[in-house]
């Protein structure tokens, strides 16, 4: 076990990974020289070679129409969009190509790529470097949409959507890229999409966040309960956004009967508005009160002065613990 950042973790990952199956070729904008934006590939072109670590002109929709022809064709690519927030240049891709081709050839072609792309806000960066697209991709139906909230996972959740006979939108959020480490194993082990985490048990409080928003969460939780000792609150990470696991989070609310969703995209259409109208078919009758979202605001992702108020923070997290336990 070592201490790393998920820098760290995520380049262990493609290394071990590119090590073992010569069919892995890594392609986008400075993935190679520059090792990405945020040094995740950093040291692979050196290993593994140019053809094998390509660097790309800045061109998102020729990026991925290049991976898809080579997944085609029997090689594993594991593109870059250099952010999130580039990919809709390459959206046509994403909903036409790689989500249908298991279903447009009777399925007979699967299609192995896994793109890769730092997501969501928290570095005080641009709009187009900080949005959470999470919810784009969920309704191209048939691509997976994965997002690590740390070291650990981000190794096997990584690992696991690269062995995927089918295509993944790995979601990397930026802030937790190294604001924190943890022990992660130098073997490879994978983590089973499809599958969520527990992270903490509770008997009061269903709380569901991802990426970033564990940690946020995860700290709000801890201050909380030094105010409220009596209050236990239980947290699930999704780790895969789709398919998501709805049986885990059922067995949760019928336990609690109340739940809080946090998510950094906006409330219209986010994700969390997907899990609560689930809920509401689902398990109704477990709840005690009304789901409670804490999100992004319906606008825009402002500059970076204005982030702090955009994104979900403690105090808003709190406020939502106490507004569900009134409800009886």
């Amino acid at each position: 076990m070592t201490k790393m950042h998920m820098v760290g973790a995520l380049n262990q990952a493609l290394k071990q990974e590119m090590k073992a199956d010569k069919t892995i070729i890594l392609l986008g904008e400075d993935v190679g020289v520059d090792g990405g934006v945020f040094r995740v590939t950093e040291g692979l072109q050196a290993e593994f070679g140019a053809e094998r670590v390509v660097d790309t002109p800045l061109a998102e929709a020729g990026i991925i129409g290049t991976a898809t022809g080579l997944a085609i064709n029997g090689m594993k690519p594991i593109p870059e969009m250099q952010f999130s927030g580039f990919s809709y240049q390459a959206f046509h891709h994403f909903a036409q190509h790689m989500g249908e081709i298991r279903q447009r050839s009777n399925g007979t072609f699967h299609l192995p790529i896994v793109v890769r792309a730092p997501s969501a806000g928290g570095i005080h960066a641009l709009e187009h470097h900080s949005e959470s697209p999470e919810s784009f991709f969920i309704h191209a139906q048939g691509l997976k949409v994965v997002c690590p909230s740390g070291p650990y996972d981000a190794k096997g959740l990584l690992l696991a959507s690269i062995r995927s006979p089918d295509p993944v939108i790995f979601l990397e959020p930026k802030k937790i890229y190294r604001s924190f480490k943890e022990e992660v194993p130098e073997e490879q082990y994978v983590i089973e999409l499809g599958k969520a985490n527990i992270l903490r048990q509770g008997n009061d409080i269903t709380v569901v966040a991802w990426g970033a928003m564990v940690q946020l969460c995860l700290g709000a939780i801890d201050e909380f309960k030094t105010e409220n000792p009596n209050v236990s609150i239980e947290l699930i990470d999704p780790r895969t956004l789709w398919p998501f696991d709805f049986e885990t989070l059922y067995a949760s609310i019928k336990k609690t009967g109340r739940l809080i969703i946090v998510h950094e995209a906006p409330k219209a259409l986010g994700l969390g508005a997907e899990i609560s109208a689930r809920v509401n078919e689902k398990a109704i009758f477990s709840l005690k009160g009304p789901v409670i979202r804490v999100t992004g605001l319906d606008i825009p992702f402002p500059q970076y002065a204005l982030e702090e108020y955009y994104l979900p923070d403690s105090f808003r997290v709190k406020k939502a613990f106490r507004q569900s336990l009134e409800y009886k």
